[in-house]
C-alpha cells in the first residue's frame, strides 16, 4: 500500500479528507492492528508519514498535574 491508497481508504472509511498527517498515521496504525496491512507496509507508510511530520504523540506526561 502506499500513501494515495492509504488516503483513499481513509476517504473511504471516514468520509472526509485527513486533516493532517497525523490523522493518517493513527490510521495506518489502525488498520496494521486489525490486520489489514502487513509490518512491513506499516513501517513504510510510518517512515514516510514521519518525513512528512507526522508524530507519535508522547503519552509519558499525559497525567502529569
Amino acid at each position: 500500500m502506499n500513501m494515495a491508497e492509504l488516503k483513499n481508504k481513509f476517504i473511504a472509511v471516514k468520509n472526509y479528507e485527513p486533516t493532517d498527517v497525523n490523522e493518517l498515521l493513527d490510521f495506518a496504525r489502525h488498520m496494521y492492528l486489525r490486520g489489514e496491512i502487513t509490518i512491513a507496509q506499516y513501517r513504510d507508510l510510518a517512515r514516510e508519514l514521519e518525513l512528512a511530520g507526522a508524530y507519535k504523540p508522547d503519552h509519558k506526561n499525559e497525567y502529569v498535574s
